[in-house]
């Protein structure tokens, strides 16, 4: 049976994962890049490091998050969660980190999110500091198929 998840199913499903799907447009052309991220107040919260996808999200702020547990080809629950980016400054970064902190631990990125493309050579850049952002969500959708 294949049907769509209720209001209450989609929120839990986005509250129970912490990994997802962010799909952005970079250059013109469909991005989609995993972060991890945590889902409080109707709004997404993350982080990443300087790079592609941030620099895609400050064109075009309009953006999904795609969260999906999945059990097996035909057991399986996925949200769409779709919005618009939004760079948090001052108080709303403590919050975020302070929630991002409580769910997945310190908020910090992979040592992927440092790499940085130069003459189709890749190169270990220094630390930079996280940056937090917001999807502040404006659309939701989940699906479902259970055999």
């Amino acid at each position: 049976m294949m049907g769509e998840l209720s209001a209450a199913e989609i929120v839990q499903v986005l509250r129970t994962e912490v990994l997802g799907h962010l799909g952005c447009i970079a250059d013109g052309w469909p991005y989609v890049v995993p972060i991890n991220y945590v889902y409080e107040g109707g709004s997404i919260y993350a982080n990443g490091s300087e790079g592609m996808k941030l620099r895609a999200m400050r064109e075009n702020p309009h953006v999904c998050l795609e969260v999906e547990q999945i059990r097996g080809v035909a057991n399986w629950r996925t949200v769409i969660a779709q919005g618009r980016f939004e760079e948090l400054l001052h108080d709303e970064q403590e919050r975020a980190s302070h929630i991002l902190a409580t769910r997945i631990g310190r908020a910090e990125t992979s040592a992927s999110a440092h790499l940085v493309e130069q003459d189709d050579v890749y190169r270990r850049e220094e630390f930079h500091r996280p940056v937090l952002f917001g999807i502040r969500v404006q659309s939701l959708s989940g699906r479902f198929e259970l055999l």
